[in-house]
């Protein structure tokens, strides 16, 4: 990446991070109008929800100095809100844990988050609210924030020439793979033409799946009623299957459709494609009709699958 074009997105990321940061009040001393830093919050927190930590977990897991964590501990213990006992599997592991004062601490500052994030929750649209969630969902699957390995692939929502490319590689992989004809590329041109021709971003997304910034995949939800969804297209090029990548489209499939209030996601397929089958059986639809035709130059068989949301 070119030195001009990588500044500009640094700035970019760290504009985001001043005004995040003034949003939700971290800059405040006194974190949600408490007594307690966010440092301080976190410690609550982590200490809250998982038992059994000792202070050198917290060091790994919020990245805090041992010296800085130290001083906290023994202010929560001066206050009263958290106590070290032995471990009664190793006596020398002094485990963490909160008093009975150190919860109602945590419940009130827990109290006091959810309503500042529903409140600002409650200032945005019903569409921005929805925006706003999958933006954090990207953040996530970008910086893998849960701790956990990033995915070797990233979604994201299709930009200019996207759409050309899905027809492209559909073309290019059902006739090396299956032998279809150009009929089944011009069936992909008119799906992806109605779904840009009538997009409605409230009910419908189309996902593009990148790895080592090249496209490697992509699938389709697209509004049939106020009720029902249909999921298409489903793609993955050769080099990323074995990557649960396919798995990883339809999930996003469904959780978009629960989430969107859909009651049914609906898809067709053919015989043929064995391992997306093997996937729509593994997120739970069920085959409910199957019927032989003839199209794309080949003798195949429509099948019909349903998930209940």
């Amino acid at each position: 990446m070119r030195g001009g074009r990588l500044q500009t997105r640094v700035e970019d990321v760290r504009r985001f991070n001043r005004f995040f940061t003034r949003r939700i009040g971290v800059l405040r001393e006194e974190l949600l109008h408490s007594p307690y830093s966010l440092a301080e919050a976190r410690v609550l927190f982590e200490v809250a929800q998982e038992e059994g930590l000792i202070a050198s977990d917290l060091v790994g897991d919020l990245g805090l100095d041992p010296g800085y964590l130290s001083r906290i501990l023994a202010r929560f213990e001066g206050r009263g809100l958290l106590e070290r006992v032995p471990s009664e599997a190793d006596g020398r592991r002094r485990l963490l844990r909160l008093t009975a004062a150190g919860e109602d601490a945590f419940s009130e500052l827990d109290r006091r988050s959810r309503e500042e994030v529903a409140g600002m929750l409650c200032g945005l649209s019903e569409g921005d609210q929805r925006r706003l969630l999958d933006a954090t969902r990207t953040i996530e699957e970008a910086l893998g924030e849960d701790g956990s390995p990033p995915e070797p692939f990233l979604l994201r929502r299709h930009e200019p020439g996207d759409v050309g490319w899905v027809v492209q590689r559909h073309g290019e992989l059902y006739s090396r793979e299956y032998g279809w004809d150009v009929g089944f590329e011009a069936l992909v041109a008119r799906i992806v033409a109605d779904f840009v021709d009538g997009y409605d971003p409230e009910g419908e997304r189309c996902w593009i799946a990148e790895a080592g910034g090249k496209k490697v995949g992509c699938v389709f939800v697209v509004r049939e009623s106020d009720e029902m969804a249909k999921l298409r297209l489903l793609l993955v090029e050769p080099e990323a299957r074995g990557m649960g990548l396919g798995a990883r489209l339809v999930e996003e499939c469904v959780r978009f459709a629960r989430e969107r209030g859909y009651r049914k996601l609906v898809l067709w397929t053919n015989s043929v494609l064995t391992s997306a089958r093997r996937i729509y059986e593994e997120q739970g639809f069920e085959l409910v009709g199957e019927e032989k035709h003839h199209s794309f130059g080949a003798d195949l068989v429509g099948q019909n699958w349903e998930l209940e949301l």
